[in-house]
């Protein structure tokens, strides 16, 4: 849930004039569902060609050196996404002094190809891992490319494809899919990053792996018996729990080695794939009702609710050999853990990331534990992995090893946010090793540079403890002495939580943060070998979403404001004696313009807790100075979530703008416990979920209806999407005299229903947290809802494996115990979020329609 916002499915059908009432008094249904379709056009017109996912890549040609840059994007006249590139100009062209940055082409690097699949041809798998990324596009939604050689690899068409871009000349490539024995999806592929003639990819839970040119296929993993039946078959190999893909944001569960090992013959190469292996034998298993489904309409899904049984993690290690025809040979080795990560850190639950050092003699892995304030950054020797069948290895214990050691350990009083920096130096010393790292220690996530001691044995009493202990199977993990620690950044804003970029030769870190406002992101700069205030490369005005070379001396950025629709430009990083700048050498899209769109307003106020709160307001289209206008509160309010930014709104927050066309006041507010804006602002929610959002929110709402003059304040309805769901009922039943009605989408009930990652983060385990539970359930509410009818729409997806339908079961069978007014769309078909262009555009008709007759 951390994240859910829900999105608006793209549209591809035949839009209509403008709505008009037929008698200037209510809409028709009709009316307002060619409403909905105009807005729809509008917005795709301005932001449907955003292109995305960057590689850069240097050619030498006949005529020198050039910059292609790869992306996905929609093309001109297309309709879903696919693979394109535009070059870039050379050094030397915009080293000329009349150089001027014009639009740069894009070129098509697939010649024909056509990779839509609809959600309707989708497996589960894929629809669900649809679900944890929050995919709302189709065609080519990922690609792994090595950039030395221009191979591609591309899941589509439910299938796997590759190609090369071998000529720089030619205009497109052919790519050709890779054949299989496997039936099914095959998910997470990856090119190994040492012969990137094997794929590895995902099938039926286990890891498989095939070459290339050979053809040769082998299934590396038998975790999972593939039986069917949840109960009996809780293995698998390579693919992270739900939890952690939901909560963690870690969609993956196996890693290449990024080099081979040392060869044995000169005729075999032997490869080596770090992945965990997940056990959920004492998760749930829960069933939903899913008519649509060909098992008797039930969908079995593994769910651990809040204070039960989590997922188990282990990392294995697969070795595997390819002889010098590409045959993948049948000596397969699995090696697990001398002792299992549950001994050697017996506090930690959630695995949340893993990998390999750069040396690759080691691994590492961040471990978390189940009250997630505690994290320790762990390196694992190889030498701790055997053979899963040597009894030997096992019985001989790991006190003549290097040991599994704590190189950073991270504690809070209230939670850790787990975040995606780690990048380790090129190691100089075998004694020890250096790593950029993010932490919240200061309350806010700053970057630090962490030289930490590499133990070869342990110290001599610990192993002397250890000796003692092995006999009754009790370990210890020692921690590494912090050589230093140096504070690259600081202050009262933060670092965001994506992955950072180094520049190992000038000693340089970029990262994305929000130094100068939190309404919007920006490269910086810092250096750390001698670091000084960072450096911002973006210009001021804009949010910027970033992607850099591998060398740090090109970027693009994306940026849009909440006036500006989204330009995308090519930049070229610039050094000077005392300075560091960027310029732009390349357009890879302009602005849109379109008269027709009205932006909303950001505005801000502090709080009566003394914090400084924003947000923003959509006037209504037909406004006129004077006059009231039916208000709705649009809500998120929980963590991990920040609405109010100076960006482009656009199909993201589609619906707010149509209703603003059809003469509703719109209002979003950031309340505290939203993100961004350090650990202590968030810290508000912590055991309080659902009792102090609400009356920050009505805060606002009367802050700003008392600075404009077009707010009805009679008429006021809430509405929100997960939890903001939860917070429209806990709106109507904490201040039913604020709202009039709330429309409340996938809602959580009772945080007893919901996993465990997200809901013990901010609540505790419910059997020491009992009172928090009770005044964080809708259902301790239930006398306060309205009597009047039409007051409460209720939607939820039938078929939601995130907040589950019980979630609204629970709801409505207490709302009709107590006799209290409801009404309830169901859709059938759809999961957390509505992904069918057909869904959407009901929901958001019946919305503008439930508004219309009833505020």
């Amino acid at each position: 849930m951390a994240s859910e916002v829900t999105l608006d499915a793209t549209f591809d059908g035949v839009v209509g004039s403008p709505s008009r009432s037929n008698n200037g008094g209510k809409k028709t249904w009709e009316e307002l569902r060619r409403c909905v379709r105009e807005s729809r056009k509008i917005l795709t017109t301005l932001v449907s060609t955003i292109p995305s996912s960057f590689t850069f890549r240097n050619i030498e040609t006949s005529t020198g050196h050039k910059t292609r840059i790869y992306f996905l994007g929609v093309p001109s006249k297309g309709r879903e996404n696919t693979l394109l590139y535009v070059d870039v100009p050379s050094v030397e062209e915009t080293n000329n002094p009349n150089f001027t940055p014009t639009v740069l082409d894009w070129n098509h690097l697939l010649d024909a190809f056509q990779s839509s699949s609809g959600i309707g041809q989708l497996s589960r798998e894929e629809q669900l891992m649809r679900e944890r990324k929050r995919l709302v596009i189709y065609g080519i939604t990922s690609y792994e490319v090595d950039e030395t050689v221009g191979k591609f690899l591309f899941p589509a068409n439910n299938n796997l494809y590759v190609c090369h871009d071998r000529d720089p000349t030619a205009s497109c490539v052919v790519p050709t899919s890779i054949n299989s024995y496997c039936r099914g999806a095959r998910l997470d592929p990856k090119l190994c990053p040492a012969n990137t003639d094997l794929v590895a990819f995902i099938h039926d839970n286990d890891i498989w792996v095939t070459h290339l040119t050979s053809g040769s296929e082998k299934r590396l993993t038998f975790a999972h018996k593939g039986t069917g039946q949840l109960s009996t078959d809780p293995l698998s190999a390579g693919v992270p729990s739900f939890v952690i893909q939901e909560e963690f944001d870690r969609h993956t569960g196996y890693w290449w080695r990024p080099s081979k090992l040392p060869p044995t013959s000169d005729d075999i190469s032997t490869y080596q794939i770090l992945y965990e292996e997940v056990d959920e034998s004492d998760v749930d298993v829960l069933n939903l009702f899913a008519p649509s489904t060909d098992d008797h309409g039930i969908d079995e899904y593994r769910y651990p609710r809040a204070g039960t049984a989590n997922a188990k993690s282990s990392l294995k290690i697969v070795e595997f050999e390819v002889d010098k025809d590409g045959i993948i040979l049948d000596t397969v080795i699995e090696n697990q853990l001398i002792e299992p990560l549950s001994i050697v850190l017996p506090w930690s639950e959630y695995l949340v990331r893993a990998g390999w050092t750069p040396s690759c003699n080691f691994v590492h892995a961040q471990l978390l534990d189940r009250q997630q304030q505690r994290l320790s950054l762990i390196l694992i020797p190889l030498q701790h992995f055997t053979p899963v069948l040597s009894d030997a290895e096992m019985s001989n214990g790991t006190s003549n090893l290097p040991p599994i050691q704590i190189l950073y350990n991270e504690t809070s009083d209230i939670w850790i946010n787990t975040h995606d920096i780690l990048h380790f130096l090129p190691q100089t010393d075998d004694n020890s090793i250096s790593f950029i790292w993010a932490s919240e220690k200061t309350s806010f996530r700053h970057l630090y540079l962490v030289t930490s001691q590499v133990l070869h044995r342990l110290p001599s009493t610990l192993s002397d403890v250890i000796m003692e202990l092995e006999e009754n199977t009790v370990s210890e993990c020692p921690q590494c002495q912090i050589l230093k620690e140096v504070t690259l950044t600081s202050g009262s804003w933060e670092v965001l939580s994506l992955p950072v970029w180094v520049d190992s030769y000038r000693k340089l870190v970029y990262f994305t943060g929000l130094k100068d406002t939190p309404l919007e992101t920006h490269l910086y700069c810092v250096s750390y070998e001698s670091p000084r205030e960072p450096v911002r490369i973006t210009h001021l005005g804009f949010s910027h979403s970033v992607a850099m070379n591998i060398d740090c001396t090109m970027y693009i950025s994306v940026y849009s404001s909440i006036q500006q629709t989204p330009r995308a430009t090519v930049n070229r990083i610039q050094h000077t004696n005392k300075d560091i700048n960027a310029r732009c050498i390349g357009v890879l899209m302009e602005h849109t313009v379109c008269p027709e769109f009205k932006a909303p307003e950001i505005f801000d106020f502090e709080a009566t807790s003394g914090n400084k709160m924003y947000g923003m307001y959509y006037k209504p289209h037909n406004y006129e100075v004077g006059k009231k206008y039916p208000t709705v509160l649009y809500v998120y309010g929980g963590p991990q979530v920040q609405l109010v930014t100076n960006s482009f709104k656009g199909v993201k927050f589609l619906r707010l703008h149509t209703l603003a066309s059809e003469g509703y006041a719109v209002i979003v507010l950031d309340s505290r416990g939203s993100s961004h804006r350090g650990i202590m602002f968030e810290s508000i929610l912590k055991h309080r979920l659902g009792t102090v959002e609400i009356d920050e929110q009505v805060e606002g709402l009367l802050w700003i209806n008392s600075n404009v003059d077009f707010i009805d304040i009679t008429r006021v309805a809430i509405h929100g999407w997960s939890y903001g769901g939860y917070l429209s009922l806990m709106g109507l039943s904490q201040r039913p005299e604020i709202f009039k009605l709330a429309i409340a989408g996938a809602p959580v009930v009772s945080w007893s229903l919901y996993d465990t990652g997200y809901t013990e983060r901010y609540m505790g385990l419910p059997s020491t947290n009992i009172q928090a539970y009770k005044t964080g359930c809708v259902l301790d509410y239930i006398e306060s809802f309205p009597d009047e009818e039409n007051r409460l729409l209720i939607v939820h997806g039938l078929i939601d494996e995130n907040v589950h339908f019980h979630h609204s079961n629970y709801l409505i069978n207490t709302l009709v115990r107590y006799c209290k007014p409801y009404r309830l769309q169901v859709y059938p078909n759809e999961r957390h979020g509505i992904r069918s262009h057909e869904a959407s555009e009901h929901y958001k008709t019946m919305v503008l329609s439930f508004l219309q007759n009833n505020l």
